[in-house]
């Protein structure tokens, strides 16, 4: 019988601990898949890839004890050898290997060239091969980065005194209405995959006051533009006992604040990978819905065609306003029309055809929705009847206000997205893990 008692400690290393502890000239074991060889005669590199980055090692013929004629590259190996500075060398030091021990080896081939600075292929065929793709340093490193913005997302929030949820994602009833919804036989009984946690994400308001959750969301669209997603990963909060609007979206420029400088601290190396100049989030600034379409349509001379909602030319335009004329990166678009947002935004008590609600754009593209929610019971069946919508179905939601709400709203983000113009990509694709699109369900 044996008794676990916890993590053990390994005899092989990691970049971090031999950062760390400055290991050199030192004895060392550590393992790795081979990223690429580079046979120079009597010596050859064999670079490691490993989930920190790369590590170089050098295979000395009469030195290292293996025939190196065996060593494959995508080989999982283990090696031991003395570590010692190298300016040139990834991280600044390398592994002279003493002995060289094989843990597994490909079956075939590899399709493509992952190990080169950047794959020379093609989008459809990275998404076709993403299991292999994904291996490459510079696409690992865009989910990296990534991962910081969810880390980011939570840490700050938690500091906030928020609570992290998790609600269904198999739902009796869609949130947002319309026809973009995926429909499923549960057992028998009509269901759908949820297109938001709005109406969970409510209910704990009235649990905890602040919560939030990353999640997926489902959108049965048939998109098939560089910006759509059929999948796509929402981070979203709600907050109670808010004075207004305005309470969601210092919260939101707070999480950037926090995200961009956890990036900096912690994500140096992935961005400096990519290229990546982070966006100034010190201050953000704020425009109505019908002035910004005026702002652009008298400085870029274009004609307002749609009154009640902003054409992707136009979210392109205002963010190139107030890039030139405020350097701005981020901007808040409020009051949106009533008619264009979901049943449960609070209109604008001063003119009710506009509501107290949001859009981020980064970079000319919305990332993200928010604003504030009604609270009011009798107000809310109302605006529900005003729409010829039916109760029937509702029952659970309403309940929530039936017996007393505070006031609050909450927003969601759209991961991928905001990944995607952070990175300065051109399709969202490249920034979603396995995306699911009209035409892709594998891998």
């Amino acid at each position: 019988m044996e008794f676990i008692q916890g993590i053990k400690q390994k005899e092989t290393m990691e970049i971090r601990d031999i950062l760390a502890e400055e290991l050199t000239d030192r004895t060392i074991k550590i393992n790795g898949t081979v990223h690429i060889i580079r046979d120079m005669g009597d010596v050859a590199f064999v670079v490691l890839r490993k989930s920190e980055g790369l590590v170089q090692c050098v295979f000395e013929k009469g030195v290292t004890d293996f025939d190196f004629k065996k060593l494959k590259e995508d080989s999982a190996i283990e090696v031991e050898g003395t570590a010692v500075k190298e300016d040139r060398a990834p991280n600044g030091f390398e592994i002279r290997i003493q002995t060289l021990r094989v843990l597994s080896q490909p079956a075939e081939i590899m399709p493509i060239s992952i190990n080169k600075w950047k794959m020379n292929t093609s989008l459809e065929t990275k998404l076709d091969l993403r299991p292999i793709s994904l291996r490459n340093p510079r696409e690992r490193a865009k989910f990296k980065i990534q991962e910081g913005l969810v880390r980011g997302f939570g840490e700050f929030l938690y500091k906030e005194g928020f609570t992290e949820v998790r609600t269904p994602k198999i739902t009796a009833k869609g949130a947002e209405g319309g026809s973009n919804i995926f429909k499923l036989d549960y057992f028998g009984q009509k269901a759908v995959l949820a297109q938001s946690p709005q109406f969970y994400k409510q209910t704990m308001v009235g649990v905890f006051d602040r919560v939030f959750e990353a999640a997926p969301v489902f959108r049965a669209e048939k998109h098939n533009t560089t910006r759509h997603l059929n999948e796509y990963t929402s981070l979203d909060l709600e907050m109670g006992f808010i004075d207004g609007f305005e309470d969601i979206m210092a919260m939101e420029a707070g999480f950037l604040q926090y995200a961009m400088e956890l990036l900096q601290k912690d994500y140096g190396k992935e961005l400096k990978m990519l290229g990546v100049t982070l966006p100034k989030t010190d201050t953000i600034p704020a425009v109505r819905f019908d002035e910004a379409k005026k702002l652009v349509s008298e400085k870029y001379n274009r004609k307002i065609k749609n009154p009640y909602d902003l054409e992707p030319e136009e979210e392109v335009l205002i963010s190139r306003y107030f890039k030139e004329e405020h350097d701005a990166d981020f901007v808040f678009v409020t009051h949106y029309p009533s008619k264009k947002r979901p049943f449960y935004a609070m209109d604008d008590p001063a003119d009710q055809k506009f509501t107290l609600s949001f859009d981020l754009l980064f970079k000319g593209m919305e990332i993200t929705t928010g604003g504030q929610r009604i609270h009011d019971y009798s107000q809310l069946i109302s605006k529900i009847e005003d729409r010829g919508m039916e109760i029937e179905g509702m029952e659970a939601y309403l309940m929530i206000f039936k017996y007393g709400m505070p006031p609050h709203g909450g927003l969601g983000i759209g991961l991928e997205r905001l990944t995607m113009k952070l990175l300065d990509e051109l399709n969202v694709r490249e920034t979603t893990l396995f995306p699911r699109d009209m035409h892709r369900l594998e891998p």
